[in-house]
């Protein structure tokens, strides 16, 4: 089995010991690192190259969009999870420009904070469901926007799976609404991805807006 590498970033101390307790104590997981303020966190992880960073946004020297911003760029094989708050909506809009794997509430269950870190690792975007409607509300209340010509590179149906994602669909919520298997939805979205330059999909939700493939207002 493989063991993924996580770094913590946090300025509380019984924070990184709660989430240490977590992580050590699943089989496949393990806290390699922990970093008490962002330049701390740039630090650590480029010395133990993590597979994960587990990243706070409030933090003192550097905060954790800055640090996680100098990660992506000097370490790409590194994913970040931002953990965040409800009153934070800010920052998520700007995380999602530069690379980061996704987004946490503080308040998730254990076993979502987990299986995020998995999620990550392979390559795949995390957003909260909870945050997912705000990010939506905020994209689609923006300017209309021209149509992309990038998206002439999709098929009919990777169109749809982009759009539905913008919409805040989940893959089980896409596969039911277009009659398809959950696996040939991911293998759509990975095209999508791939085709668009897009690293994950908080990525995606923000292009569907971005590129006027979803109009303002639109749900």
């Amino acid at each position: 089995m493989t063991t993924l590498r996580v770094v913590l970033a946090d300025d509380e101390a019984m924070v990184r010991a709660g989430l240490r307790l977590l992580i050590d104590g699943e089989p496949d997981l393990e806290v390699v690192g922990e970093a008490v303020d962002g330049e701390d966190a740039v630090r650590v992880v480029t010395a133990q190259r993590p597979d994960v960073v587990l990243m706070d946004v409030r933090m003192p020297r550097l905060d954790g969009l800055a640090a996680a911003e100098r990660i992506v760029e000097a370490a790409p094989g590194t994913r970040v999870l931002i953990l965040t708050t409800f009153d934070e909506d800010a920052v998520v809009d700007q995380a999602m420009r530069h690379g980061v794997a996704g987004f946490l509430l503080k308040s998730s269950p254990p076993e979502d904070m987990v299986e995020a870190i998995r999620r990550a690792s392979r390559g795949q975007g995390v957003i909260d469901p909870a945050v997912v409607p705000g990010v939506i509300s905020r994209f689609g209340a923006g300017p209309a926007t021209v149509r992309h010509p990038a998206l002439d590179q999709l098929t009919p149906r990777e169109t749809q799976v982009l759009a539905l994602v913008g919409k805040g669909l989940s893959n089980a919520e896409i596969a039911a609404e277009l009659y398809l298997g959950e696996t040939t939805v991911k293998t759509h979205l990975g095209k999508v991805l791939e085709k668009l330059g897009l690293r994950d999909r908080p990525r995606a939700i923000a292009f569907a807006y971005e590129s006027g493939l979803l109009t303002p207002g639109e749900r």
